[in-house]
Order: structure tokens, then sequence, then C-alpha cells
């Protein structure tokens, strides 16, 4: 299981990557093909719908098959074929439905991780392990900046990706090889009922929400936004978009870090999460006010996002304290829906208010942008103080 869990981190990196790597590649992607900063916020939108999408089957999944297969025949069938798509593309079109494939394909990493974490340690765990692989995965967040910066400069952008795709289909064979299933829950622990029973508990209403706010602002801004923002307000390249990501990216890892343990610190989950995401606010807010402060205080900003904005993992652990054993595969994933699909459906959002603000000056639509999701950050918080606080 040791070795299957390291792989699913492996997988879990590569999910991190796809998801972030358009914002190095905008101005190569705009040159060759012509996709717009549009065409690009729709489908990294699209991946992260497709990505939540995939959740309903995959919970079932998890629950009846186990993570072996759930999480390897997708990542190879999907994930390393939709690589091989995008790098074929000729356009905009095609990019996105590659985006598609690829976000359904990686669903299963993530959620199989959790789901071995609720059923083989123990409860008290689950935020710790669940940080530590967002802040290891994460660094395919970082591995999308200046290294795939460099490796699209050197060889090209259409044979970095087919590298990508290839390493996928080795991590999905090495999953199918590693992974072992949980045992079956004992026959009396197997309780009739379906994913619509946590419908019943209202602390996941109020929960649900904050999935979103506490993902979507940083892992949209740095999966696409930073690259845009960066190229058009202050002229830089791949280099110095990678440059800024990367530091981004490693707020996130730290991040993810930080928040894991918070909960057993300080005795609770909801307000370990509720204080972080008050400073994300904050961030946008500031991002807001100063969309043309300089390439360093913009900088600086979107590095605070990053390591504040990362609380997924602690809001997870906060829900997985409501699931009864038996619910667990299909919960987590019922979580990850929301907070992915949210992602998504924000990323396509704010694709919509780029295009209606592309007016002078260049900071208009990015200034649009932050304030968009500072609202959004500030209705979640105020939904989020309803629920209950859950620890193990």
């Amino acid at each position: 299981m040791r070795k299957g869990l390291i792989f699913l981190v492996l997988g879990y990196v590569l999910s991190q990557f796809y998801r972030a790597f358009l914002a190095v590649m905008t101005p190569y992607l705009a040159a060759d093909i012509g996709a717009t900063p549009e065409d690009l916020a729709r489908a990294s939108g699209l991946w992260f719908v497709a990505f939540a999408l995939s959740q309903i089957p995959i919970g079932w999944a998890l629950d009846h098959i186990g993570p072996r297969l759930t999480a390897a025949v997708p990542l190879a069938v999907l994930g390393g074929g939709g690589a091989f798509l995008f790098a074929a593309a000729q356009g905009p079109g095609t990019i996105t439905l590659a985006m598609i494939l690829i976000g359904a394909g990686c669903a299963p990493v993530l959620v199989a991780a959790y789901y071995i974490y609720a059923r083989e340690f123990p409860p008290a765990m689950f935020g710790t392990l669940a940080g530590a692989t967002l802040g290891f995965g994460s660094f395919g967040n970082i591995a999308g900046t200046v290294p795939l910066a460099y490796c699209v400069a050197d060889f090209g952008w259409r044979p970095t990706v087919v590298g990508v795709g290839i390493l996928t289909l080795a991590t999905a064979a090495a999953l199918a090889r590693f992974i072992h299933d949980p045992e079956r829950l004992p026959h009396h622990a197997q309780i009739k009922g379906s994913v619509f029973a946590l419908f019943r508990e209202p602390s996941l209403w109020f929960i649900a929400p904050m999935m979103v706010a506490g993902y979507a602002p940083a892992a949209d801004i740095r999966g696409l936004w930073v690259g845009p923002h960066l190229h058009d307000v202050y002229g830089l390249g791949a280099t110095g978009i990678g440059r800024v990501s990367l530091l981004m990216g490693l707020a996130m890892v730290a991040g993810s870090f930080a928040y894991g343990p918070l909960d057993r610190l300080f005795h609770t989950r909801k307000w370990v999460v509720f204080v972080g995401n008050i400073l994300a606010m904050i961030c946008l807010f500031a991002l807001w006010l100063l969309p043309q402060a300089g390439v360093w205080t913009t900088a600086l900003l979107l590095a605070a996002l990053g390591f504040t904005g990362a609380s997924y993992p602690a809001v997870m652990s906060h829900g997985r304290g409501f699931f009864p054993p038996h619910l667990v595969g299909r919960g987590v994933t019922l979580l990850t829906l929301v907070g992915i699909g949210g992602t998504g459906i924000m990323q396509v959002v704010t694709g919509y208010i780029h295009a209606a603000v592309a007016v002078p000056p260049a900071a208009a639509p990015y200034a649009e942008i932050y304030l968009f999701f500072a609202i959004f950050v500030a209705v979640a918080l105020v939904l989020y103080a309803f629920s209950a606080d859950r620890t193990d």
C-alpha cells in the first residue's frame, strides 16, 4: 500500500500540472493555433467541470470496486489519451476537448487517496494526510512554471506534452500494479444507503460553498489568469510568467502543508478554515485595488493568496467528519464534485468577465476578476459561519 500511495501522489502531481500548465503556455498557444485567453479559460474551466462530474460514478466505484482500477484505468485511457490529443491540436476546439478528457482521467486519483486514508488510517490523521497529499501534489503546480517554460522553449510545446502523456501512462500502470484495495466492510457494516443521505446533514450545505472558496481563487488565478495578467499589464514573457507562477505555486505548496495539522493544534477545523479564508479575501481585495502596482507587489500578493487560499484539504477534513463509514467514498467524491466543479464554473465565468471588460487600461479585466473572487469568498464565509465544528 505504501508504494501505491506514492504513485497516487505522483498521479496527483500530474493532475496539478495539467490544471495549471496553460498559464505558461499561453503565448505559444496564441501564436501557433490562435488560442485567446477566453478560449483557454473555457478549456481550463471545462477541465474542472469534467473532473467534477466524473466524481459521480467514481464515488460508487470506490465503494464497490475499490481504488486500484478506479484510479488506474481512467488515468491511462482518458488522461494519457487526452495529453496526446492536446499535443496534436490544430485549434482551440481540440485543446478544449483534450482538457475535458484529461480532467476526467485525473478525477479519481486524489479521491482514491482520500478513500484509502479514510478507511485505513485513524480519523484524526485525515487532515494531516490530506494536506500532505495536496502539498506534495502541488509540486505538479511547480513543474508547470519555470521547468515547463524551459522545456517548451528548448523542445517545443508539442513534444513536451507528449512526454507528459508518456509519464501519465507509466503512472497509471504503476497504480494498477501497486495499489491494494482496502478490505471490504463487514457484512453488518454494509448499511444500505446512497449519497443522498448526506444531503440530510445541514452542516454539509454550509461547508459546500467553502469547498469552492477555499480552492477556486488560488487555483484559477494560478492555473490561468496569472499568465495573461503579467503579460498584458507588465509585458512579461513565458520565463517571467513562469517565475511569478513558481513563487505562487511554492506558496500554495507551503499552505497545503500548513493547513493539514492545524486542526489538531488548535482543536478546531472550522475556525482554522474561517480565519485562513478571511486572509485570502483580504489578498483578493488588495489585488483588486492594486492591479498594476508593480511586478513584485503583484507577485507577493499572489503568493500570499496562494498560501492562505490553500485550505481545500482542511475543508475536506471538516466535511469528512460527517460521513458514515459505508458512504466514505461517495462522501469525499461529493465534496470533490462541489469543490472542483465550482472551480471550473468560476474559471468559465471569469473568462466571460475578461471578455466583457476588455477595455483600457490593460489591468481592468483582471481587477474585476479579483473583485469577483473576493466577493464570492466573502459570501462563502458568511454561510460557513453557520456550520457545526467537528473534530476527531
